[in-house]
């Protein structure tokens, strides 16, 4: 078996070894930034819409350490400002649970016009999560293998 099909079994859940998080991450962060694959905000919105609202939490929390709260409690039509209380620079997973996926997609541009390198950030997010990339689309999950399997070759 080649080095992309067990990443893309590892990353299915097909396997008892977990995914090396850098390499999944690497490849993550080249899909999201791609002009081969939807836009990186669009592909945020879709995984959000696929977690745990732990994991929606988790993600919002990043997003609100790298750009701050006073910039992203705007997005989205003012949707996180209206659940993030005054002063706060956390979301809880019942906060997060109230951002639907259009919101995630907003805050997630907002957040990455801000500040580019949140795109790594998110991936290195969602490499510790594998079992939400394969939500993403055989398009998006193949380039995301691609960029692995000619990373690990080089």
């Amino acid at each position: 078996m080649g080095f992309l099909d067990e990443v893309i079994k590892q990353v299915a859940g097909g396997s008892q070894s977990q995914p090396d998080q850098g390499l999944l991450g690497q490849g993550l962060a080249a899909m999201f930034s791609s002009d081969q694959t939807p836009p990186f905000a669009n592909m945020v919105g879709q995984l959000f819409g696929q977690s745990s609202n732990v994991q929606r939490a988790g993600l919002m929390n990043q997003l609100l350490a790298a750009v701050g709260p006073q910039l992203l409690s705007q997005a989205a039509g003012g949707a996180l400002g209206r659940i993030l209380p005054a002063g706060a620079n956390q979301i809880t997973p019942e906060q997060a649970g109230q951002l639907s996926e259009q919101d995630a997609q907003a805050i997630a541009a907002e957040a990455h016009a801000a500040q580019p390198n949140v795109l790594e950030m998110v991936s290195g997010f969602y490499a510790q999560h594998p079992e939400l990339v394969q939500t993403l689309g055989s398009a998006a999950l193949a380039f995301a293998m691609s960029k692995l399997a000619s990373s690990r070759a080089g």
